[in-house]
């Protein structure tokens, strides 16, 4: 029995020893592996410092464009607005002007009528017949119609004939 212990005693340090061999090699390997670890958190941590700096470099340069975005827009608006007001200001002298214009027409459209009313029918309708149609028909819707059947009556017939029809019109 002292041989059965001794050797047990043998066999228990022997594994102890390989045991103990073992877990010194473990912790050598975790030694060499948190070192590497170690290395490694490093290096994400900077990438990670890059990154944030990089995306508060980013955030700044959106905010900058942005803001100047914002700047034109505002002049782009500024121009809309003169231009339009520009618009309203040109529709109402245009306007003014095509009334005026509409104006000067019926002064003179009213000299010419009174020029033909004062003429001899003759006179007046050679003067026509020898205008185109649409003209000679203005001239002859200011006159009155009396005048106007005078007219007509010592001009050309088919001439005449072509005048009424775009008086009738």
């Amino acid at each position: 029995m002292k041989i059965f212990i001794l050797l047990h005693l043998l066999l228990a340090s022997l594994l102890s020893l390989e045991t103990s061999d073992k877990l010194f090699e473990c912790t050598e390997i975790f030694k060499e592996r948190k070192s590497e670890l170690l290395v490694e958190l490093e290096r994400i941590d900077e990438q990670k410092q890059a990154l944030s700096a990089l995306q508060i470099a980013t955030e700044e340069l959106l905010r900058k464009k942005e803001s100047r975005l914002n700047e034109k827009e505002a002049v782009v608006d500024n121009k809309l607005l003169e231009i339009k007001e520009k618009e309203e200001s040109i529709k109402k002298m245009l306007a003014k002007n095509e009334e005026i214009l509409e104006e000067l027409k019926s002064i003179k459209m009213d000299k010419v009528a009174q020029t033909f009313a004062k003429m001899k029918d003759a006179a007046a309708a050679a003067i026509l017949s020898d205008m185109d149609n649409d003209s000679a028909a203005t001239i002859l819707s200011s006159l009155n119609p009396k005048n106007v059947g005078k007219i007509l009556s010592k001009m050309d017939a088919k001439k005449a004939s072509d005048l009424t029809l775009l008086l009738v019109k």
